[in-house]
């Protein structure tokens, strides 16, 4: 129960890692925030959880600095301090062009999502944990952010600079005892996810999946949720400006066809 009477907001929270976030913290005492684009699927995992008190949430385009202030200050008004923060909303795009055919519009919009909403998010919520002089922000990065090969142009690209705002926002943050990490999860079965996984086990080659990657699995939305919860809690209390990956160990090596046995 490391999370008992603390806040906690939830970006992305309707499924895959958000969701499993936003269970562990729930399971560990935090009233939690939940904000995610699926109305509907929001709306259903809210009504699982057994106590409404502890659960606040709303369907918004994190994008949307104006909608995402609004957000921060009524969590702020109905519990009067906000304690942690997961930046876990993206999107992929679905655009794996190389860069000479890319399209300028699939950018702005996974740049606007996956940095302008981090970057909202902490803006607004990190005021208040200064003013607190406590706080923790995690962030959901990507492997991809860190090696090319891990997903398209954009989506890697907005991934490293979310790496990139985790270091600065901790080296702004930390003097206010406000620590800032992210996660940098590898193959993790998630919606976005779901289109690598439906044509490999439509080809029966579902066991190839993270066979690449130490561990040869891939991961579960559990798993990741499990290190952010360390993140955010008192455990992880000297920890900030990282980001831990949680791939299986992929990125351990350079682990290419025929490099290794």
């Amino acid at each position: 129960m490391r999370f008992t009477d603390r806040v906690a907001i939830i970006t992305g929270a309707a499924s895959g890692i958000g969701r499993a976030t936003a269970q562990r913290l729930y399971d560990e005492g935090a009233a939690i925030a939940l904000v995610d684009r699926n109305e509907e699927a929001l709306a259903t995992f809210a009504a699982s959880l057994p106590d409404a008190q502890r659960v606040l949430w709303r369907s918004f385009d994190i994008g949307d600095e104006a909608e995402v202030e609004r957000f921060i200050a009524d969590v702020q008004s109905r519990h009067g301090h906000i304690d942690v923060l997961c930046n876990n909303a993206g999107i992929a795009g679905g655009d794996y062009s190389a860069i000479s055919e890319t399209d300028t519009e699939v950018w702005q919009r996974i740049l606007q999502v996956n940095v302008m909403g981090a970057v909202n998010f902490t803006k607004h919520a990190s005021r208040i944990m200064r003013d607190q002089q406590r706080g923790a922000i995690v962030n959901t990065a990507s492997v991809a952010g860190v090696r090319s090969g891990a997903g398209g142009n954009a989506y890697s690209a907005s991934k490293a600079a979310v790496i990139n705002l985790t270091m600065t926002s901790a080296c702004d943050l930390g003097q206010y005892n406000v620590r800032v990490n992210a996660v940098c999860p590898g193959l993790i079965e998630t919606g976005m996810t779901a289109p690598v996984f439906e044509r490999a086990r439509a080809a029966d080659k579902e066991d190839r999946l993270g066979s690449r990657c130490e561990l040869r699995r891939y991961g579960r939305p559990q798993e990741v949720a499990a290190v952010i919860a360390f993140l955010a809690s008192d455990d992880a209390s000297y920890v900030t400006g990282q980001a831990l990956p949680v791939d299986g160990g992929n990125t351990a090596s350079l682990n290419l066809p025929g490099m290794k046995v």
